[in-house]
């Protein structure tokens, strides 16, 4: 933590101008850029939640993630360059551009709202890991954390942030090579006896391939975690933001490609964390304490128990390490739309150091709200990873039906568009109601995405586009403006 504050003092004389804040005035190496994108899609969830998961069943809940890689060979070469040549340092403007000021409103609200229901479960997952390994109250880690993670990000703007990402990714894999040691090793039937129980046990695996939509089986994860990711490369600012802060097209997109295809050995070795701490406790024969109700609370407990101190506070510092630096992202984006879709179109005379202080206050309310939404999810049953996808599959608010809308249909317009959002907010409002939605949860999101994006293309007949930026702002203008090779 001191490390993560220092860096951010380093950075906090160069803050003079938004574009330094939010862009890093487009200097940031590819290679940084890549790993800062690791830091920002790793964080106390995937420390402790897919443990848990793998720990309390199989590894079904990985199948969303291999699908980025799947998502990233779709956007890589077309989506990154686009919006480095369209949008200033809001993901958003581009709706605004392509479907006016409404449409903006609703993306950046919509993305608002995702990331405080994930900040939430990151505050949380900390501080049941801390308050389990040390007993200390977890409302107490929860303010400490917020409190200092705003501290440096206040102070040291997008910059702070991606350095300290970039020694949370270092510190990452000390923390996964000392738990998997331990837990292969320690017990005294040795390594292999402790492979033999997990595969033995058909824990290794990644679930049902059934065509049924109404539990999570594969074919619902691999579609919830494709338009999960697709939202997040097409319209989620802390992605889009690394593709604005690399020095050129070429270090942005090796940096979202190294950045992408490391989280999923990351989470693949969190899911055998999981798996080898059941092997473990059933090899051994040990018994949990009755204090251990969650499964998410298991590999904390072993933490504790079984490994040294020093080592552990190693795995503890890249816990902290991963959760500020995810947090940390998410406060810098969020005062970005503030200040970017909101403060500049409204007071468009405002100077760049009333700029910087609207910012800075948009950081310190985003940290006050979210560790208030930590504090009530304390008290939630069932596992995190669970929870938190089905609430980013309700709150994704049809992001990636609108991108969508908006860069393959060019006789979509405005009207048409606020059509499409008007329908996926009905629907998502009927389906996460008492009101019978057959399918499962996050099966929400999809349909609501999907929705979007079928009504407002069939509302473009009745209310066509009549702006040229139809053409223009479209995959189609994009690739006729010769910038890139298909």
């Amino acid at each position: 933590m001191a490390a993560l504050v220092s860096i951010g003092l380093r950075f906090s004389r160069r803050q003079n101008a938004t574009e330094r804040y939010f862009v890093a005035k487009r200097s940031i190496p590819g290679w940084a850029t890549g790993l800062s994108l690791l830091a920002t899609l790793i964080s106390s969830v995937t420390f402790i939640a897919y443990p848990g998961s793998a720990y309390a069943g199989d590894w079904s809940n990985l199948v969303p993630g291999l699908m980025t890689a799947l998502v990233l060979l779709v956007v890589a070469s077309v989506v990154i360059p686009f919006y480095r040549h369209v949008v200033g340092m809001s993901a958003y403007e581009y709706f605004g551009k392509r479907f006016g000021y409404p449409a903006r409103v609703y993306s950046s609200i919509a993305f608002a709202l995702g990331h405080f229901s994930k900040m939430g479960f990151v505050f949380y997952l900390l501080a049941l890991t801390v308050s389990g390994m040390t007993g200390w109250k977890t409302d107490n880690v929860i303010i400490l954390v917020g409190a200092i993670t705003v501290s440096y990000t206040l102070v040291g703007g997008i910059e702070a942030v991606i350095w300290a990402d970039v020694l949370q990714g270092f510190v990452l894999w000390f923390g996964i090579a000392i738990c998997l040691v331990f837990l292969f090793f320690l017990p005294a039937a040795g390594p292999a006896a402790v492979w033999h129980a997990a595969w033995s046990s058909g824990k290794i695996n990644l679930g049902s391939m059934a065509p049924d939509f109404t539990k999570p089986t594969i074919p619902v994860l691999a579609i919830y975690g494709f338009f999960y990711y697709l939202q997040r490369y097409t319209a989620d600012q802390t992605i889009v933001q690394r593709y604005l802060v690399a020095k050129d097209d070429r270090a942005a997109l090796r940096g979202i490609a190294i950045g992408s295809l490391l989280c999923i050995p990351v989470w693949t070795l969190f899911m055998l964390i999981g798996t080898l701490s059941w092997a473990f406790y059933e090899v051994t024969g040990e018994r949990l304490p009755p204090n251990i109700v969650k499964a998410d609370q298991v590999f904390p407990h072993f933490i504790t128990t079984h490994i040294p101190a020093g080592l552990a506070g190693l795995f503890l510092a890249a816990l902290f390490g991963a959760a500020m630096a995810n947090l940390s992202s998410d406060f810098n984006s969020l005062a970005a739309i503030a200040v970017e879709d909101y403060y500049r179109v409204l007071r468009p005379g405002a100077g760049e150091k009333q700029r910087l202080l609207v910012a800075k206050i948009v950081v310190a309310a985003s940290g006050g709200l979210c560790v208030a939404v930590a504090t009530a999810l304390a008290h939630t049953n069932g596992t995190a990873l669970s929870l938190w996808y089905t609430v980013s599959a309700v709150v994704a608010g049809g992001l990636v039906g609108l991108f969508l809308l908006a860069f393959l249909c060019p006789r979509a317009g405005g009207t048409a568009a606020l059509v499409g959002i008007g329908a996926c907010l009905a629907f998502t409002t009927w389906a996460s109601g008492p009101w019978g939605f057959s399918l499962h949860n996050y099966m929400i999101g999809v349909i609501g995405h999907v929705v979007l994006l079928a009504i407002g293309y069939a509302a473009s007949f009745i209310f066509p586009n009549r702006k040229k930026s139809g053409t223009e702002l479209t995959l189609w203008g994009w690739l006729r403006s010769g910038r890139i090779e298909m």
